[in-house]
């Protein structure tokens, strides 16, 4: 990437995302092309727009964090509403004691790609050590807490509000090692860019449990971070509890998508590029479970699914399904690494036009039943990654006997209903 002269970590860590975030998308909605905004209109934006959890700790004078040492978990999408990295605005005010910063999979600088980390190093802009959790949990975990030196284990990092995309566990994994290490964790909130009306999809089983999914919640979860750790202490900590805070945002709407919150959106990792990835992502990251790709290596990852040899015949069978909010539309690429590397690809974009009706998981699964009917050569990976993102072995059993989606779905319903009224009493924002 060709660095502006003299760009800080706030142009490294805040402004590199902006140019995925799609055709005409300004880093800070409403700024001009220069970015030059009256004092008048920033005033207006901020009444308007959505305030994060780091925002309000901010507010309140950083009151939670007063005499403590302070480690943040974290990565490029922990910024303020004017792109600044809490890391910079934090190390720099003299209220905070920061002393280290945790890095999660992709890493704290986000340069990582599926299934790795930076590794531990310095920051250049701040001099602090930084630890990478990637594979770090229990004791592990807690001796890397304990070693940094912190107090308070703060953690600030955008979710997209599905169980497979792992920094919730991260939030998981460091609560229950802050509790073994005796250390208080505090929780920044931060939209669910895909809402939050409602749960959808299959609820783990134990048996699958891994860092795709350490317990048993919804494929589509539709909550906060902030409620998550909550939900966590409650049921799945409960004999060792984290000592937590949560620091809600204000004006969240359940309702509400990425678009309407008024905040910059930066990649929360390198497959992310913009809040529509994230509207399929709950239902076509299941292909990560299949030879067919998922669409790494395209300027659209898990909004267009396919593989070599691929036809119009699957987007019309996936069209002919019916399902709600979302067309299906014979697709071309060619991905640049992952699967099918360098390899013309046909398969299916999904063309998202009501996303308050459209249901990922569904649409995830009717991509999957179809493909098995009309691409020649679909198979599960060997190793049933399939089963760890679904959560069980049931999706990919009835999808082999032929079974549909309403039939699929309906297999899960019992346990959806459970997960749902199980999330309603830690939900913050109503």
């Amino acid at each position: 990437m060709n660095q502006r002269p003299g760009l800080s970590r706030r142009g490294l860590l805040g402004l590199a995302g902006a140019a995925g975030a799609g055709a005409g998308a300004a880093l800070v909605p409403g700024a001009g092309p220069a970015g030059a905004v009256g004092a008048d209109a920033r005033a207006a934006r901020r009444a308007e727009r959505v305030q994060t959890g780091f925002e309000r700790l901010a507010a309140d004078g950083y009151a939670l964090l007063a005499g403590q040492r302070v480690g943040v978990v974290t990565n490029p999408t922990g910024i303020t509403a004017d792109a600044r990295h809490l890391v910079d605005v934090l190390h720099a005010d003299a209220r905070v004691r920061l002393v280290a910063v945790f890095g999660p999979e992709h890493g704290f600088r986000g340069t990582a790609q599926a299934g790795g980390s930076e590794g531990p190093g310095r920051d250049p802009a701040t001099g602090l050590p930084v630890y990478d959790t990637y594979g770090a949990s229990g004791q592990q975990l807690a001796d890397l807490f304990t070693a940094a030196g912190v107090d308070t284990v703060v953690f600030d990092i955008q979710d997209v509000g599905a169980r497979f995309y792992t920094y919730i566990w991260t939030l998981y994994d460091c609560m229950r090692a802050a509790a073994l290490a005796g250390k208080a964790v505090v929780v920044l909130d931060r939209p669910n860019p895909v809402g939050g009306r409602r749960a959808a999809g299959p609820v783990l089983e134990r048996a699958y449990a891994g860092f795709v999914g350490r317990e048993p919640i919804a494929l589509a979860h539709g909550m906060t971070a902030a409620e998550l750790a909550l939900l966590f202490n409650g049921e799945f900590l409960a004999a060792s509890p984290a000592r937590l805070h949560t620091v809600r945002m204000s004006g969240w709407r359940r309702e509400s998508f990425f678009g309407e919150t008024g905040l910059p959106w930066l990649p929360p990792s390198p497959n992310m590029p913009t809040p529509d990835t994230a509207l399929a992502y709950a239902g076509t990251c299941l292909f990560e479970g299949t030879n067919l790709s998922e669409g790494r290596g395209t300027a659209t990852p898990f909004e267009v699914v396919g593989a070599e040899g691929a036809d119009r015949r699957w987007a019309e069978a996936a069209d002919a399904l019916g399902l709600p909010g979302v067309w299906f539309r014979e697709a071309y690429f060619t991905p640049t690494f992952s699967k099918h590397a360098g390899k013309v690809c046909g398969g299916v974009r999904l063309v998202v036009h009501d996303r308050s009706a459209f249901d990922p998981v569904r649409a995830g699964i009717g991509l999957l039943v179809t493909a098995r009917r009309t691409v020649s050569g679909f198979a599960w990976r060997a190793d049933h990654w399939i089963d760890r993102l679904a959560g069980s072995d049931r999706v990919r059993r009835m999808v082999d006997a032929g079974a549909g989606v309403e039939e699929i779905a309906g297999d899960w319903a019992a346990g959806l209903a459970r997960f749902t009224a199980q999330r309603e009493q830690y939900l913050l924002y109503r």
